[in-house]
C-alpha cells in the first residue's frame, strides 16, 4: 500500500460509520471461537469457507467482469493474472497454518501471533531494499519480545501449545506475503475479479490437500455447518466488507490499529461462549507483542507522511482471518 505526504481528505466519521467499524471488529472477532468451536477438521472448514465464499463472490463478478477475467489471460494482463494465483497459494498457506493453531493453542494466542502480519511485512519490505523508519524497528523488536514471551509461556504448559503458537506465527508470514502479491494484483483489477480469483486458488488448494491427507469433508453435525456459515457471513464477507466501507471516513492505518482489535475481542467471545481461559503466564507477551504491532502501524504511517511516496507495509490491515 502506497502512502502519501499529503493524505486524502476525509469527513469526520458519523454514526453509520463509526456503527460499521464496531460490528466490524465484532465479525473479525468472531473467527477464531467460530474455528475453535466447529467440530471439523480446520483444513475441511478453510476449505468450505473459501469454497462458499466463491459460491456468493463468483456469479456476480463473473456477470459484471468479464471483459477483465478475459484480459487476465493475455498480454500484459497474465501478469496481474500470476499475482492472483500466487496471492491465492499464499493465502492457502495461511488458512492451512492459522487455522489449525486455534485449534492447538488458545483463541488469544492465536489471534494475537497471527497479528503479527505488519511486522513480517515490514521485513518483507526491508527485503526488498526499502529502508523502514527506526520506530517501525522498535515496533518490531517489541513485538517479537512479546511473541518470545508469549510462545516460552505455552512452551512451558505443553507442546500442543508451542506448535499451535508456532503455526499461528507462521499464518502472519503466510497473510502478509498474500498482502504483499494481492497489493500488486490490485494495481489494475477489481476488487471482486481478484477476490474471485484469489478464493477460487485458494479452495482448490485446499481441497487438493483436503483428498490427499484423507481429511474428512462432510457429516459433520449441524452446528458446525452453522459455525462454518458464520466464518463466511461474519468475518470472510460482511467483517472486511465494514471495513472498506468505513476507509471512505476513516485511514487505513486507523483500520489496521482497529483490526488488533480482533485479538481482545476473540478472547473475550472465547471465554464467554467456549470457556477458554487466556493462561496467565502468556498474557504479558500477548500484550507487549499488540503493543509492538500497532507501534509498527502508527510508526510507518507516520514516515509516510513525512516523506515522499513509499511502500508503508502497516496500512496493507490484516483481513483474512
Amino acid at each position: 500500500m502506497l502512502s502519501v505526504s499529503s493524505a486524502p481528505y476525509r469527513p469526520p466519521p458519523d454514526a453509520l460509520t463509526l456503527g460499521a467499524l464496531v460490528l466490524a471488529v465484532a465479525a473479525v472477532s468472531s473467527s477464531a471461537p467460530l474455528v475453535a468451536f466447529a467440530a471439523a477438521p480446520a483444513l475441511a472448514i478453510a476449505f468450505w469457507r473459501n469454497l462458499l465464499s466463491v459460491a456468493v463472490l463468483g456469479p456476480f463478478s463473473l456477470a459484471r467482469r468479464r471483459s477483465e477475467f478475459r484480459a487476465l489471460t493475455v498480454g500484459a494482463g497474465r501478469r496481474e493474472g500470476l499475482y492472483c494465483v500466487l496471492s491465492g497459494v499464499a493465502l492457502a498457506a495461511h488458512f492451512a497454518t492459522w487455522m489449525p493453531s486455534v485449534q492447538l493453542t488458545t483463541v488469544a494466542a492465536a489471534t494475537a501471533l497471527v497479528a503479527t502480519q505488519p511486522v513480517w511485512q515490514g521485513l518483507i519490505a526491508r527485503w526488498q531494499g526499502r529502508r523502514l523508519p527506526r520506530a517501525v524497528w522498535a515496533g518490531i523488536a517489541v513485538a517479537v519480545l512479546g511473541a518470545v514471551l508469549a510462545t516460552g509461556a505455552d512452551f512451558a504448559v505443553s507442546g500442543r501449545a508451542f506448535a499451535g503458537d508456532l503455526l499461528a506465527v507462521a499464518g502472519g508470514l503466510f497473510v502478509a506475503i498474500y498482502t504483499a502479491f494481492g497489493e500488486r494484483a490490485r494495481t489494475t483489477i477489481s476488487t471482486t475479479t481478484y477476490t474471485t480469483i484469489c478464493y477460487g486458488v485458494c479452495a482448490a488448494i485446499l481441497l487438493v490437500v483436503c483428498l490427499l491427507g484423507g481429511v474428512r469433508l462432510h457429516g459433520y453435525p449441524a452446528g458446525t455447518w452453522l459455525a462454518i456459515l458464520g466464518l463466511v457471513a461474519g468475518a470472510q464477507l460482511l467483517g472486511h466488507s465494514m471495513f472498506n466501507y468505513a476507509l471512505h471516513r476513516v485511514s487505513a492505518t486507523t483500520v489496521s490499529v482497529l483490526i488488533l482489535l480482533e485479538a481482545p475481542g476473540a478472547a473475550l467471545i472465547a471465554w464467554v461462549w467456549l470457556g477458554q481461559l487466556p493462561r496467565p503466564l502468556a498474557l504479558p507477551g500477548l500484550a507487549l507483542l499488540l503493543a509492538g504491532v500497532a507501534v509498527v502501524v502508527l510508526g510507518g504511517a507516520r514516515a509516510g507522511r513525512r516523506a515522499e511516496p513509499v511502500p508503508i507495509p502497516a496500512d496493507a490491515a490484516p483481513l483474512t482471518d
